[in-house]
């Protein structure tokens, strides 16, 4: 009988994986720190005595009422531009699943496990805070998801030299919790359902998937083609997905699942796929406008001064976040990765310490874009369950990132000096071109912090 190795859990994972991760990293940091800047401004806004007209400019309705798109530029933000953050998510996804590192079932296996655990520990930590209250029971999916923008936003900042695998584990932690909340909002938070409209919105999904599975390279090369042809699709396919009950940022990421990873074309020779072409074309739409002015118009609550702040706190759905995004999510991120290497042949890579993995699970408690998202979804805006909720989001998300910082911060310290004492020895053995030149492996100066 063969004699397998065990598979090494937080691998660094292919080069040219990692490549892509760190462009990716580069762009979310920006986004993050925009979404930053967009919360703040929401909150002071609407905490300052010109309140009544961020509320008005929140409530604001625009649009066709005869094709019940009479929304307000609120509902516009969470349903519409929303729907391009789904949509470069589901192209994340599928590029996972089909050419990244996750297209391994083993190597999937454990993000996915710790992402199901991170989702379920926040889930029954709120459930068991709103027992006596089972009229905010409904919020329960609130705490499930980690901003990656955020989360990323921090990471960079706080960990500069932390090994490039718990990078790709948390960005591939917060993918995977994606996909799980996007199947929540699409089956939990569905109360009517409109079949006509469904069945309708399968047509000009279906031509847009035909042509881009047709011509993506003409797609590709033609930067005005998907502008002039796709998306108005697009919004065809996301107004009567709206119409039909289903929260439209589904559309989204179907329309991502939709678009081909791999190029087809035998004579173009390996390259990236279309999904790739629009992951880089879009993304700075959704970074750096799409989830900014959505976290603008979802995080603006009027706190009501001190009392009103303690009132918001002490609320049992404020209690249930805080509880499920600052303790829930680590404790079922680690807890279900440590029992995954006492019960299978998975093991933890030995350049990667507990203690690391632990504030990577702090850092996933930063639960922003989505989880305002779903609270919207569970309480409505302007209602006092809603405002809590934000509280709740908005303090767990800070307080997540401080106790993060408190332990990769000292952690980013040892990694700093184990990479300085790398180059130390290698400018002593005198190579110090080859070392600047050769591709940096992380294993060694992983080693060296112990």
């Amino acid at each position: 009988m063969t004699n397998r190795s065990p598979r090494r859990i937080l691998s660094v994972g292919s080069y040219a994986e990692h490549l892509r991760v760190g462009a990716l990293l580069r762009l979310e940091t920006t986004g993050g720190l925009l979404l930053m800047a967009a919360a703040a401004l929401a909150i002071v806004w609407a905490n300052s005595p010109a309140a009544d007209s961020y509320f008005a400019l929140r409530d604001l309705r625009v649009g066709p009422e005869s094709l019940h798109l009479d929304l307000s530029l609120g509902a516009w933000a969470a349903d519409g531009l929303l729907a391009v953050f789904f949509f470069l998510v589901g192209l994340e996804l599928k590029n996972e699943f089909v050419a990244g590192d996750l297209r391994d079932p083993r190597t999937a296996m454990v993000p996915m496990v710790a992402a199901a655990a991170g989702v379920a520990v926040p889930a029954l930590i709120y459930m068991l805070a709103n027992l006596g209250a089972p009229e905010t029971l409904r919020g329960w999916a609130i705490p499930a998801a980690t901003d990656i923008a955020f989360a990323v936003a921090v990471l960079a900042i706080v960990g500069t030299h932390l090994p490039s695998a718990l990078r790709l584990f948390l960005l591939t932690l917060a993918v995977v919790d994606d996909l799980i909340a996007i199947v929540i909002i699409a089956v939990v938070y569905t109360a009517e359902l409109n079949l006509a409209a469904l069945g309708l919105f399968l047509v000009p999904a279906a031509v847009y998937t035909v042509l881009v599975q047709r011509f993506p390279r003409w797609f590709a090369e033609n930067r005005w083609a998907p502008w002039a042809i796709l998306l108005p699709l697009a919004f065809v396919a996301w107004a009567l997905l709206h119409a039909s009950g289903i929260h439209a940022t589904i559309a989204g990421v179907l329309l991502g699942f939709a678009t081909p990873v791999r190029r087809k074309d035998p004579a173009s020779g390996p390259g990236k796929g279309l999904a790739m072409t629009f992951e880089h074309n879009y993304r700075p739409l959704s970074t750096g406008f799409a989830v900014p002015v959505f976290a603008f118009f979802s995080a603006g609550v009027a706190v009501g001064g001190w009392d009103g702040l303690v009132d918001a706190v002490s609320s049992p759905v404020a209690l249930g976040i805080i509880g499920g995004l600052v303790l829930g999510k680590p404790l079922g991120i680690v807890t279900s990765t440590f029992l995954l290497t006492r019960l299978t042949r998975a093991n933890l890579d030995p350049t990667i310490r507990w203690i690391d993995l632990a504030g990577v699970g702090l850092l996933a408690g930063i639960g922003f874009t989505v989880s305002l998202l779903v609270g919207e979804l569970s309480f409505g805006l302007g209602s006092d369950a809603g405002d809590a909720a934000k509280v709740g989001i908005l303090l767990a998300s800070v307080l997540a990132a401080l106790l993060a910082s408190l332990v990769l911060v000292p952690r980013n310290r040892r990694y700093r000096r184990a990479t300085e004492a790398e180059r130390r020895d290698a400018d002593a053995d005198g190579i110090p071109d080859a070392f600047d030149a050769a591709p940096h492996d992380p294993t060694i100066s992983e080693e060296r912090a112990g």
